[in-house]
């Protein structure tokens, strides 16, 4: 640090000559001169090094004790603009540069999120975008609190959002909120039915009486777990059995058959590249685009666009709102030809496959599944029958109110 602070003032080798040197090197402390690197020549004689500053007030005691000061050399930042002093193109372009740096510093070049996790980062972006918050703008002239208020409001995947301005890049750190548990509506009356046909393997009623047992067979829409409650009265008594409503629960799993089906026209439009081809690149700074080569209008019925983006970066990865665009277009011709039946047939398995595993759900597992292909009117139809094991209970409405039912019960018992 001191080197550099030399530098920064600028530092002279002297050569003092005289009978008694040393007397300048007393007076020197005394005074308050700082000085260093003294090297005897010979027994009058001596070299040394001082600040800039200070070589008029040394030359005023070397006067006092009768010594000479001849200065050997200059060097530091001062010596270095000297040199420029009748350049005035140069100053001024130094000048210039650095007024267009020290205010292009204010402007806002990147900005970065943190700490997001489920929500996308072109999300929340986005969103900032629409509050005025991109590169280019003033960053000191940004409310940052308010700017973080406002997008609390309109994003409630967010819990806090924090903006700090670190020159021209700007740091948004978010905490997302933590999804509050689904709640559970126990109002109104509910049984639990059957989506599918199947014969029941397990059951397990959590709320209300189970309708069914292990090895029944049930149809779609079957009741297999009653919102209806039955309590029987006690024994040898002459009260009548009471029923009263509730939201039913509980799940129910089933073997059950699939039976899925997909088809696919034999012929279909293919790309068949011309070999025409034509290439745009353009620069985009901030928000604005600049096309630098190409043109970009086309006049294909058909073509294919691709594009790549190549981002400038400062050292440590930190992306600069400068890029590189290239487009690429490739035109084409569309024809129609007959498809592979073979690869046409797996693809719709594969779908077929897709579908039949969305349908019974994460808990369900396919025991066995086969597939039957046929052409019918110029396209290929798969069908897949499939044996599973999958839970079965939905929730549905009751079929009557609580008040309803529990009075024809305690009619038909009475």
């Amino acid at each position: 640090m001191k080197r550099l602070m030399n530098f920064l003032r600028g530092m002279a080798d002297l050569r003092v000559t005289g009978l008694f040197p040393e007397r300048l090197i007393n007076l020197c402390a005394q005074n308050g001169v700082e000085f260093w690197g003294v090297e005897w020549l010979d027994e009058h004689t001596l070299r040394l090094t001082v600040r800039r500053r200070h070589l008029r007030q040394l030359r005023e005691l070397a006067q006092r004790v009768g010594c000479d000061v001849s200065q050997e050399g200059s060097r530091g930042l001062p010596d270095f603009l000297i040199r420029f002093r009748t350049r005035y193109a140069f100053l001024t372009g130094l000048a210039l540069s650095l007024c267009a740096v020290a205010f292009l510093s204010q402007f806002i070049l990147t900005v970065e999120v943190k700490g997001n996790e489920r929500v996308p980062t072109a999300v929340i972006l986005s969103q900032l975008r629409q509050l005025g918050v991109r590169p280019g703008v003033y960053g000191p002239g940004l409310d940052r609190q308010q700017l973080a208020q406002e997008t609390l409001r309109e994003m409630e995947e967010l819990s806090w959002v924090g903006i700090n301005l670190h020159g021209t890049r700007l740091e948004v750190i978010v905490r997302e909120a933590v999804a509050s548990p689904e709640r559970i509506d126990e109002e109104g009356y509910f049984d639990i039915v059957a989506e599918a046909d199947g014969i029941v393997t397990h059951i397990e009623p959590e709320q209300g009486d189970a309708a069914v047992q292990e090895g029944d067979t049930v149809l779609a829409g079957e009741v297999l777990i009653s919102g209806t409650v039955t309590m029987e009265p006690p024994k040898y008594s002459d009260l009548p059995t009471r029923y009263y409503q509730t939201h039913a629960r509980g799940r129910v799993w089933a073997r059950t058959w699939r039976t899925l089906t997909a088809q696919i026209p034999l012929e279909a439009n293919t790309k068949v590249y011309t070999g025409e081809d034509r290439k745009v690149w353009s620069l985009k700074f901030l928000d604005r685009r600049i096309e630098i080569f190409g043109n970009s209008s086309i006049s294909w019925p058909f073509y294919d666009k691709i594009t790549t983006v190549r981002q400038l970066t400062l050292p440590g990865e930190r992306a600069l709102p400068i890029s590189l665009i290239q487009e690429s277009y490739r035109a084409y011709e569309l024809e129609s030809r007959e498809l592979d039946r073979e690869a046409a047939q797996r693809l719709l398995e594969e779908q077929l496959k897709d579908r039949l595993e969305r349908l019974i759900g994460e808990d369900g597992q396919i025991d066995s599944i086969r597939f039957s292909a046929k052409v019918e009117d110029g396209q290929l139809k798969v069908t897949a029958q499939a044996e599973c094991q999958e839970e079965i209970g939905k929730e549905v409405p009751g079929s009557a109110p609580p008040e309803e039912h529990g009075e024809s019960e305690e009619q038909a018992s009475s």
